[in-house]
């Protein structure tokens, strides 16, 4: 993927003056949300803000919350929405959120997406939550997952379906067999999928029904799917 995307992409990165506020990019797992957080990152200058990437900071470092989370993971309990709630508060009063962030993992809830909206009410220039959902036809998000290789000599990625190596299950550079995650499989991804759509479709929902929802085909080519993100981003805020 090119690290400047074209066309709106480009136009939009050049204006330093817009704040484009809390985003949340939504889509099951294979539709590409890594990249295109990625991507909006690059072009807007924002953070990600990752509760997995939270929980584990906060452990390691072994703050009052971490140490809090820690206890309870332990047991093998879920760390509660509070908790949680409070270590995204923390996060997003850092100086690199003052524009915007792109959220990963949160809210996952619609508990956690009314604590979110109620939050940023008082984030730098107080703009709202907006929501942008990736599409993608479960055929090819299946391929996409059951697809992915990986080269363990030099890190290198395929997919036998999209990306295929010139030899089959070989890579390019090194010629060593190339290995598939044990849980790449079809009825995993079924299974994941069905955690997904049962946790995220109350978000949609509450996000589209106050207007301030997208929805993006993530079927096309990356490039031109940031581009889209972008656009869409964009319309929401100027809609207010």
């Amino acid at each position: 993927m090119s690290t400047q995307p074209s066309g709106v992409a480009s136009n939009a990165a050049s204006e330093t003056n817009f704040a484009p506020g809390p985003i949340l990019l939504v889509g099951p797992p294979g539709s590409g949300k890594g990249t295109q957080a990625k991507a909006i990152m690059s072009a807007w200058g924002i953070p990600q803000v990752s509760t997995g990437d939270l929980l584990r900071a906060n452990v390691a470092g072994r703050t009052e919350l971490g140490l809090k989370a820690k206890e309870i993971m332990g047991k093998g309990e879920l760390v509660p929405d509070d908790l949680v709630n409070q270590m995204v508060a923390v996060r997003l009063a850092a100086p690199d959120c003052a524009r915007g962030f792109v959220l990963d993992g949160f809210p996952r809830t619609l508990a956690q997406a009314e604590w979110l909206d109620a939050h940023v009410g008082g984030f730098g220039p107080g703009l709202p939550v907006i929501a942008i959902r990736l599409k993608v036809d479960y055929t090819l998000l299946v391929r996409r997952v059951t697809g992915r290789r990986n080269c363990p000599t030099c890190g290198s990625i395929y997919n036998v379906y999209l990306q295929p190596p010139k030899v089959d299950e070989l890579c390019d550079l090194d010629g060593t067999p190339l290995q598939r995650r044990s849980d790449d499989t079809e009825e995993v991804f079924a299974d994941r999928l069905r955690v997904y759509e049962a946790q995220t479709e109350p978000v949609v929902a509450h996000y589209r029904a106050i207007g301030r929802l997208e929805e993006i085909d993530g079927d096309q080519p990356v490039d031109a799917v940031t581009d889209r993100i972008l656009a869409a981003v964009e319309r929401l805020r100027a809609s207010g």
